[in-house]
């Protein structure tokens, strides 16, 4: 039977969670840290740290990971909590691979099943809420907004810029050379830069009239 961890008290790894985000990187995520720092006092806040450890955000020495860094990042904190629970009830996932989208009976008899323990026992249900409480805040669908963001950028960027193709017909000196003269048309095609200064399109269109429109 599986042996599926969970933290103590579900509410406080949540608040804990989301002391990290603001808090600085410490050298080491101690006891000290957690009531000092995260201002988390008590024995409640302290055994949540081996459960931190079990998400991967805390190396075994108690220096942070770059998991841990991660979740500092909002546009990488649901994708990373993700990662972590994936890694943390693996056996679920293993039965499941959509355990996050059952509804709450569904998970249940899924744990019961991987555990073997009683449906109302207190493992079952510190496991169920722990687990509530991460789904509640991890990312499952493989993106982050950090990624769409970028893909958005590219975008814009790779939008062609317009060509322009103006045609001039030069100007008959005079009456007499209608119908002898020859008449010369231009296709100019312009690549304008990407710049919404209307200075610099004067600018251009002044040098044609210069050396293109002299009689």
């Amino acid at each position: 039977m599986a042996n599926l961890p969970y933290a103590q008290a579900a509410g406080t790894l949540e608040s804990m969670l989301d002391k990290i985000k603001t808090a600085s990187v410490p050298d080491n995520f101690s006891p000290d840290f957690v009531s000092t720092k995260l201002l988390m006092k008590g024995g409640s806040a302290r055994a949540i740290i081996p459960f931190i450890k079990k998400m991967g955000l805390v190396a075994t020495d108690g220096s942070p990971t770059e998991r841990y860094k991660q979740i500092r990042n909002p546009n990488k904190f649901g994708r990373a909590i993700a990662d972590a629970v994936r890694e943390v009830y693996e056996t679920l996932f293993e039965m499941n691979e959509y355990v996050y989208e059952l509804d709450a009976n569904e998970l249940k008899a899924l744990v019961v099943e991987a555990t073997g323990a009683e449906p109302n026992s207190t493992p079952v249900r510190k496991i169920l809420a722990t687990f509530q409480i991460l789904c509640g805040l991890a990312n499952f669908d493989g993106s982050d907004n950090e990624v769409e963001s970028n893909i958005e950028i590219e975008k814009d960027e790779a939008k062609p810029t317009p060509i322009i193709q103006p045609v001039y017909q030069q100007s008959n000196h005079d009456s007499s050379s209608k119908n002898d003269g020859i008449n010369l048309s231009y296709t100019i095609n312009l690549n304008l830069p990407a710049t919404t200064d209307v200075e610099v399109f004067n600018a251009i269109f002044k040098s044609m009239k210069t050396h293109l429109m002299q009689d």
